[in-house]
């Protein structure tokens, strides 16, 4: 059973109601997954799920692309600070949700967006839920990493060094910056983020917790401001070159990742016949088509046969 479904069941989250029974992966997320938090009360989950057929192949329903309305597609069901009060013997657990459909999930994946590849890459032990497609998606994960992982990864990482800058801490964040002088939960998802996008070009693969114990002394604050710049900006040169001489391909295989989704589709809701038209069948009958009329057409005409 999902979390989803099992939150659902107790009225603690108010997804769609097709969801919960739909969710075909679900993986923890943040600190634990990156092996540097052992405080469990905190529960950051990412997954996806199929919806139902129309969804995905809205002209079932009878939509035309581009013309009259269109029903709103469904993209991602998102829902923070689930307090679970019954979980950890009783001390309470609270849950943030990030459920996917499965066209936004592949989407989001085959751009190298860093939350979403983590959620593929996570440690076997956060995997909470997954049904058949979604282990054929996490065996097939390596599918969707390309060098284009280099400038998305470098955005968001870049973006974490200017909140240190910018950002006004609040609360616990706030903490951190009398204790440390900055904010040293931004500065580690820095480096963090340098170090899975090298895994990324150098080997083709991911370990999220490789360098944990790392992580965790930036935690701790052993490292400070002036050394987490000088070290990422080193690390860019370094990336840099990665990325020069990375085999990895240039873009992402959208061939290979399509014929993954329909796998996926097909697994779930069986035949796609009725969904899907092979455009070599669909150029055969307009030209069936047009041979008829042609046909007509000299019958018509005059001197035509009779």
């Amino acid at each position: 059973m999902s979390t989803l479904q099992r939150l659902t069941d107790r009225g603690l989250a108010k997804p769609p109601r097709w969801l919960p029974g739909n969710v075909q992966y679900e993986t923890i997320m943040g600190s634990m997954a990156y092996g540097v938090s052992s405080d469990t009360s905190d529960i950051d989950i990412y997954g996806w799920a199929i919806p139902m057929k129309e969804e995905v192949f809205p002209h079932l329903r009878g939509e035309i692309q581009g013309f009259g309305h269109e029903a709103k597609r469904f993209g991602v069901y998102q829902e923070h600070h689930i307090h679970d009060v019954d979980s950890l013997g009783g001390r309470g657990r609270t849950y943030d949700l990030a459920i996917f459909g499965i066209v936004k999930f592949f989407t989001l994946a085959m751009e190298n967006n860093p939350n979403i590849i983590d959620a593929l890459f996570t440690p076997a032990h956060c995997v909470v839920h997954s049904t058949r497609v979604g282990n054929l998606v996490r065996e097939n994960r390596r599918l969707f990493l390309h060098k284009g992982a280099w400038p998305k990864f470098k955005g968001y990482a870049y973006s974490q060094l200017h909140k240190l800058a910018i950002k006004q801490p609040r609360g616990k964040r706030a903490e951190l910056v009398a204790k440390h002088g900055y904010d040293t939960k931004f500065a580690y998802h820095v480096v963090r983020l340098l170090g899975e996008v090298e895994q990324i070009l150098i080997e083709g693969d991911i370990d999220l917790q490789r360098h944990n114990e790392h992580l965790k002394a930036i935690r701790r604050g052993e490292w400070t401001e002036d050394r987490l710049r000088q070290w990422a900006a080193d690390k860019e040169a370094h990336l840099e070159r990665a990325y020069a001489e990375s085999t990895l391909r240039p873009t992402p295989d959208q061939a290979q990742i399509r014929t993954l989704l329909l796998q996926c589709l097909e697994e779930h809701y069986g035949s796609l016949a009725d969904c899907l038209v092979d455009p070599d069948r669909a150029v055969v009958a307009l030209r069936n088509i047009q041979g008829e009329l042609d046909r007509v057409k000299d019958l018509l005409s005059p001197g035509g046969a009779s």
